[in-house]
């Protein structure tokens, strides 16, 4: 191998391996919010579920529950994105029908109840374009408060009669809200 040929061999392996650092792809950190899931059933080998709800996870951070999620106003239900609910078959909010598929998920939070809502828009962000018009069901349930405070916001299930009631928790406010199908 002639002389000019090793070099150029040689130039052209640091020039490749140079060019794929540059464009390697750069990875965000955690977001100060991060997604989560629940679904019913819990268990994650069962593939035939009913409900799952896709959100953000906020942080009180010493901040008031009341300035992160207003009484009176409608809230995303979390954070960054609004909270997007999957129903797999058909189930009912309270005694609203509510076909199978996937829905936005609000809140409108009350000192002694919150009022939920299933809108059939999508892909929203927070709850700025949130419109009444195309709710799909309503439902006004009671609030409880508990001794242990919650520091992110929180969902879970939990077996009902009939289906499920989905458990939203954030510092010690409480609310149940019954899926039944």
């Amino acid at each position: 191998m002639k002389k000019s040929t090793f070099f150029t061999v040689i130039a052209f392996t640091f020039i490749m391996l140079l060019s794929t650092n540059v464009d390697a792809q750069k990875f965000s950190g955690l977001d100060k919010s991060p997604m989560d899931a629940a679904a019913f059933p819990t268990s994650y080998r069962d593939a035939n579920k009913l409900i799952k709800i896709v959100y953000s996870r906020p942080q009180l951070k010493g901040r008031a529950l009341s300035k992160l999620a207003p009484n009176g106003k409608v809230w995303r239900l979390g954070a960054n994105e609004a909270a997007e609910l999957t129903l797999y078959t058909d189930m009912k909010l309270g005694n609203k029908p509510v076909k199978a598929g996937t829905y936005t998920f609000y809140a409108i939070p009350g000192d002694k109840e919150w009022t939920v809502i299933i809108s059939k828009d999508i892909n929203a962000w927070g709850s700025y374009s949130y419109n009444e018009a195309n709710d799909v069901a309503r439902l006004s349930v009671p609030v409880t408060s508990e001794e242990e405070s919650l520091e992110a916001f929180s969902i879970a299930f939990e077996e009902a009669n009939g289906g499920a009631h989905m458990h939203l928790g954030w510092g010690t406010t409480r609310v149940a809200v019954p899926f039944t199908k």
